[in-house]
């Protein structure tokens, strides 16, 4: 992984104002060269100004060690390395100067001007040397090439260190970009993983809620009408044993279609991530689908479930008569009335007006079984209304003394569902002293 932001900031370990003490190692060697060689050129210097020798090389040393503040300070660099250009010293230090200013963060006009001073200057030092030169003797060219010296020698210590540090800096300020997007980037990608993780724990609680209203859906119905029968069945197993027969076959059946609808629905979970293992029990699989299969996985597969059974097993509205036979079976007086022109509709939402005419019922059962109950379903231009209906008990009764528990998530399931597809839920006792549920769906 390559060093950005903060690691790049804690990676700031140098001495004083160095970054690393490797620049600082850098920096002290140069100025000890620096004032080496300044050293060394305070010698003639001193000659030639009248002054004691070993106050040349003093000066040379002080001059050529202002270098080691090259980082820090580099325009106090370059103005030193200008204002002993007369003296003839202090050549490495100019060049090593202007590299610094031009690799800089400064402004562009000061770098010109800085880097302009140290060219005029270099220029008029050469041309009074080599015209001094030639004066003497020493050189014996033409008067051209006192110019041509002046003008090479200057571009040649100015040139290449400035358009060299300008490269430099250029690149270092692309890296410090690349590095900051590097940073930004990385953050996003963060914050991106957070926000995926907080929509994958949504949705695997939001599968949870569609497997749990799915099993709800295929059991419960079924399951309390079982246990009506299964009661009637211990009454009348004595008395009349005709009935207790009817109502035996009535409890098998019934058992047998939750069975195979349960069943059903555990196939298509397990197809979605290949053969699980069998299990001795509908419970004992469900408990195992549960904990070997993804979340996501599951909510997917029960979402094909779902759209299985709504496809190719139904329910479909045209079997309502068939559920209200069950419900009148087991004792309860249902009255159904249908109004408008009967037609099909989407598979969904056939299911969902369904399971909510199914839902009521199985509440009927549970909270006040005995009482009449109205089923009404109308068939309008673009939806669809039903209405669930219950008179009060003859006698009072409740789901614990009739042995039915409740866990109070049908309302829910059934809210879900219906404003899942865009409609309008509403329940709630009558002033009769009864229980309505009403629901409309839009049928477009």
């Amino acid at each position: 992984m390559t060093t950005t932001g903060a690691d790049h900031a804690t990676a700031l370990t140098g001495p004083w104002w160095w970054s690393r003490w490797r620049s600082a190692v850098l920096d002290v060697v140069l100025a000890l060269v620096s004032a080496l060689e300044c050293a060394a050129e305070g010698v003639p210097f001193a000659r030639d100004a009248g002054i004691p020798l070993p106050a040349g090389v003093v000066f040379g040393l002080l001059a050529g060690s202002v270098l080691v503040l090259r980082r820090k300070w580099p325009i106090a660099v370059v103005l030193v390395a200008i204002a002993i250009t007369p003296a003839q010293m202090g050549f490495l230090m100019g060049i090593v100067g202007l590299y610094t200013l031009a690799a800089a963060e400064l402004p562009r006009r000061i770098i010109v001007a800085l880097a302009g001073m140290s060219l005029v200057g270099m220029m008029i030092v050469t041309f009074v040397r080599v015209k001094q030169d030639m004066a003497r003797g020493d050189l014996t060219l033409g008067d051209w090439f006192v110019p041509f010296a002046a003008v090479t020698t200057s571009l040649g210590l100015t040139a290449p260190p400035v358009l060299l540090g300008l490269y430099v800096g250029a690149r270092r300020r692309l890296m410090e970009s690349l590095r900051e997007r590097a940073d930004s980037l990385e953050r996003e990608l963060q914050l991106l993983a957070e926000r995926a993780e907080e929509r994958a724990e949504w949705a695997r609680g939001e599968e949870r809620t569609r497997i749990a209203r799915e099993m709800h859906d295929v059991v419960a119905h079924r399951v309390s009408l079982m246990v009506v029968h299964a009661a009637a069945l211990q009454a009348v197993a004595r008395k009349d044993p005709e009935k207790a027969v009817r109502n035996a076959a009535l409890v098998g059946d019934m058992g047998r279609q939750a069975l195979t609808e349960l069943r059903e629905m555990l196939g298509v979970l397990r197809s979605g991530e290949g053969a699980q293992r069998r299990t001795a029990s509908a419970s004992a699989s469900v408990v195992s689908v549960s904990a070997s299969v993804p979340l996501a996985a599951v909510g997917a597969a029960a979402a094909a479930a779902a759209s299985r059974v709504a496809e190719e097993e139904g329910p479909w509205l045209s079997e309502l008569e068939v559920l209200i036979g069950q419900s009148a079976a087991a004792g309860m007086v249902v009255d159904l009335s249908v109004e408008g022109a009967v037609r099909s509709y989407a598979a969904e939402i056939e299911q969902t007006a369904f399971r909510v005419v199914q839902e009521a019922l199985t509440n009927v059962h549970k909270h006040a079984a005995g009482a009449k109950t109205h089923v009404r379903l109308a068939h309008r231009v673009a939806e669809i209304a039903m209405q669930v209906e219950n008179e009060p008990p003859p006698e009072p009764a409740s789901a614990a003394s009739a042995g039915l528990p409740s866990g109070g998530n049908g309302l829910v399931g059934m809210r879900e569902r219906v404003l899942g597809l865009g409609g309008v839920f509403v329940s709630g006792p009558t002033d009769a002293g009864g229980f309505r549920v009403s629901a409309v769906i839009p049928a477009v």
